[in-house]
């Protein structure tokens, strides 16, 4: 049975703080995108936590905000007692696990979404074949359905979490519509968005990216 939602939800600096540390580098849309934030909003708390010396802004066209070190020092210990706050390291740990399993299947999946083999010799996917991609859609939709109760669980630990299915549940059904590239080749593909999920289990669990 599903336990209730946690009543510890992240505060807005926060959630800020915590997602650029897990997407890195990135423009004001892009933090937008992953938070789930209006874009003012989002401006407004990156502006705070640059006077606070948390974060950096570079200007210009490929400009963007970054974390300092001493943002990433703040927003560990944050991260780390709003899990004992929340009571939900047990939880996160086992739904860790979960997705580690998953994850190598992820892999194959996109491995097969940008390469195939023709007689005999691996190749790049130029998505000349439609009946090929839709095939390798079908597995990821299928993947999906297996990842949703990982989702859900992960949601009903910490409320900050559920953005995650959205972000996933939308690059997927973009990429059923035709929209490709929200397969592995946008910044909000859902190979893109599993990866930021995984960066945030592992920070919010305080373990090592090997």
């Amino acid at each position: 049975m599903t336990q209730p939602v946690s009543s510890h939800p992240t505060s807005v600096d926060l959630l800020v703080l915590h997602t650029l540390r897990c997407i890195g580098f990135s423009s004001l849309p892009g933090v937008a995108r992953a938070t789930g934030l209006p874009e003012s909003d989002v401006e407004s708390e990156l502006i705070d936590l640059g006077v606070a010396g948390l974060v950096t802004h570079t200007a210009g066209d490929f400009g963007g905000w970054n974390l300092t070190e001493d943002g990433r020092a703040s927003d560990a210990e944050r991260i780390a007692a709003e899990v004992t706050a929340a009571g939900a390291r047990v939880r996160l740990t086992a739904a860790f696990d979960r997705f580690l399993v998953l994850n190598p299947e992820l892999l194959d999946l996109c491995t097969a979404w940008q390469t195939r083999t023709l007689g005999g010799a691996m190749t790049m996917n130029d998505h000349s074949d439609p009946s090929y991609d839709a095939r390798v859609l079908d597995r990821f939709m299928e993947f999906h359905q297996r990842a949703e109760p990982l989702c859900a669980e992960l949601s009903a630990t910490l409320l900050r979490f559920q953005r995650y299915p959205v972000r996933l549940a939308d690059a997927l059904a973009r990429a059923k519509a035709g929209s490709l590239e929200y397969i592995a080749d946008s910044t909000s593909s859902y190979h893109t968005v599993w990866f930021q999920l995984h960066e945030d289990l592992l920070a919010t669990l305080g373990i090592p990216r090997h």
